[in-house]
């Protein structure tokens, strides 16, 4: 008898305990983390950041009601009676590139360890919280490593080891661990729309000489390694993604993709988009930030940008699925209410081709 399953078999978004990208901090008093981290993040004010502590504060009431104070200039404070949870913390920190952890109140998946002579009985006490060490920090020079974790990592003295005022040194090897984790770019070319003003399917039409969503799949192939089509009816075939979000259009379209897979950045393009160049294709990816929900081409003389030709990161993914719970499939409405990096280029580049007549003159002016 085949076992039951009580979960879906679907391709889950890589997470640490609480973020997609963590590290707490331990072993020095919760002032000279705190100190740390926000050295830090002045340095890597580009980046998207966050960090997890805890309240010192005791005999605190229970809030009656969850309060959010916002600044004009963006700062959210909120009070709120929310329990930890690693799933939604995870929500909770969904946007940012990197969270820094107070190790002192909770254990991150990575850890950067700081050696504190009057600490050293605090950290055997956390031992078993110490699982991945990033790198050692020293208060000072001269403090030895400690017993009990050369115990546990008898290699540990090949850990890079930095002083606490090496804050250069410190900040650059956070930067690259948030720039190893920017997920790889994927294409998908979106073919499944009704095409109702056409009459005919607008994949197949013929502006270049093959069918227009060959020719799109090219243009992303010459940038990206791994492209898709995307189509409504269920196919075998290894390049295509069956839209299991019906009805919906590019957007679930788009949703399809992520949830196939959930872990890379997805670079959109519609064949109704004939004037798209490959040197559009590469200043998209060159202005790429992934730090941004998505990256989108903008016309200048449009208000809105483009949706369907989009570097949508995986950070997108939530939020898109937060606007269909509101009622709405429209990937432009997230985009224009969302962080995104902009690219603004001539509107000649974007034109949507719509109708037979749109499709005769195009034609017409990609032969010149």
């Amino acid at each position: 008898m085949a076992k039951h399953k009580k979960h879906a078999s679907l391709t889950r978004k890589f997470n640490d305990n609480f973020a997609s990208n963590e590290v707490s901090i331990l072993g020095a008093k919760c002032g000279v983390i705190a100190d740390l981290v926000y050295a830090i993040s002045k340095k890597l004010s580009h980046f998207n950041l966050a960090y997890f502590d805890a309240s010192h504060a005791k005999d605190v009431a229970r809030n009656t009601l969850s309060e959010y104070t916002f600044h004009h200039e963006g700062n959210l404070q909120i009070s709120t009676s929310s329990p930890i949870n690693k799933f939604e913390q995870r929500l909770q920190f969904y946007n940012h590139d990197f969270v820094f952890i107070n190790g002192n109140h909770y254990a991150g998946a990575k850890q950067i360890l700081i050696l504190d002579d009057e600490k050293e009985a605090s950290v055997k006490k956390r031992i078993d919280q110490i699982t991945n060490i990033q790198f050692i920090i020293k208060l000072k020079a001269a403090t030895p490593i400690f017993d009990c974790l050369i115990e546990k990592f008898p290699q540990i003295h090949n850990t890079t080891i930095y002083t606490i005022d090496e804050i250069d040194k410190i900040t650059n090897h956070i930067k690259n661990s948030i720039e190893a984790h920017i997920a790889p770019v994927k294409g998908l070319v979106l073919t499944g729309g009704k095409s109702t003003r056409m009459g005919k399917d607008k994949s197949v039409l013929n502006y270049h000489g093959v069918p227009q969503k060959e020719f799109a799949k090219e243009l992303l192939n010459n940038s990206l390694t791994d492209v898709f089509y995307s189509v409504q009816n269920k196919s075998e075939n290894d390049n295509e993604i069956h839209d299991v979000f019906l009805n919906l259009g590019p957007f679930g379209g788009i949703c399809s993709a992520f949830q196939k897979d959930p872990n890379s950045a997805w670079l959109v393009l519609a064949t109704d988009l004939p004037f798209v160049t490959s040197e559009l294709i590469d200043l998209l990816l060159q202005h790429r930030n992934p730090s941004k929900v998505a990256t989108a081409i903008k016309g200048k003389d449009k208000d809105f940008p483009e949706p369907l030709i989009t570097i949508y990161e995986p950070k997108a993914y939530a939020k898109l699925l937060q606007y269909l719970a509101q009622g709405y499939s429209c990937p432009r409405k997230m985009l224009i209410n969302a962080d995104v990096e902009i690219i603004e280029v001539d509107d000649t580049f974007i034109r949507n081709i719509n109708t037979p007549e749109e499709f005769t003159e195009a034609k017409k002016e990609i032969q010149r």
